[in-house]
């Protein structure tokens, strides 16, 4: 069911995506080289719990998980797509790319935002994927507005990456706001008109994942962290978006 939100539940959702946004911020200047992911995990849960949030992902279960997932943070390094979990043992390397994911409990409302960032110095081929990635949530946001539909949104992202890059297909975006992952199911491929369609109060997560490689995943025996299945490096953006009656919003920025 689409849930649209009140005009309270927005406002709180601008207030937790500012403070989302800055805690994204502050931890990509913390990546470095020899820093592991464990410590990113626990600077971002010092960071929300500072602003009296609450980490959205902690504790959290997804359907068909086995466990709840034990950390604030998502560390998904070169060939981990999502969902990777922090480790002491996980030291970042020159030449590494992280996606760093956070959900964000604030007054009653979740946001839910990524970024994938460089470790040192990194390759040119990893800068276009992350650069082309990056530009591929705007263009799927650049498709939000009342009228349009979940379809639009993935047909424009499909047709940007045009076979450049594997767009994977068993995870994708979705409603967020009251709960962090709600409908629609926001693919980051699909047809135009196709679909759920967008109306004015509805709150989502748009988030293209783009391999280097082919389009195909799996998920390790942690029962989390999906990788590539030939191993090639994957890049993943996230914004939460509000369509509004002119278009949209971006809450997380």
């Amino acid at each position: 069911m689409i849930i649209i939100k009140t005009e309270q539940e927005i406002q709180n959702m601008r207030e937790g995506g500012k403070r989302h946004a800055q805690v994204l911020q502050k931890l990509a200047k913390m990546v470095r080289p020899g820093i592991s992911t464990w410590e990113l995990d626990q600077e971002a849960e010092k960071m929300i719990k500072d602003f009296g949030d609450k980490p959205a992902f902690k504790g959290y279960k997804p359907d068909g998980a086995k466990t709840p997932y034990p950390a604030t943070l998502i560390t998904s390094v070169n060939e981990e797509v999502v969902h990777g979990i922090p480790n002491k043992k996980r030291i970042l390397q020159e030449g590494d790319i992280i996606s760093l994911d956070i959900g964000v409990h604030h007054n009653g409302v979740f946001t839910d935002a990524a970024i994938t960032v460089p470790v040192g110095k990194i390759s040119k081929e990893l800068n276009e994927l992350l650069m082309v990635t990056e530009e591929a949530l705007q263009v799927g946001i650049d498709q939000v507005k009342p009228g349009n539909t979940v379809g639009d949104i993935g047909s424009a992202i499909q047709s940007f990456i045009n076979k450049r890059y594997g767009i994977v297909e068993g995870f994708s975006g979705h409603g967020v706001g009251r709960h962090i992952h709600e409908d629609p199911y926001i693919p980051n491929y699909g047809k135009p008109g196709e679909g759920e369609k967008l109306v004015a109060g509805m709150t989502i997560a748009i988030e293209p994942m783009m391999n280097l490689g082919t389009k195909y995943v799996k998920i390790l025996s942690d029962g989390y962290t999906v990788v590539t299945k030939d191993g090639k490096p994957s890049a993943h953006f996230e914004h939460t978006v509000l369509v509004t009656e002119a278009g949209y919003e971006v809450l997380t920025k």
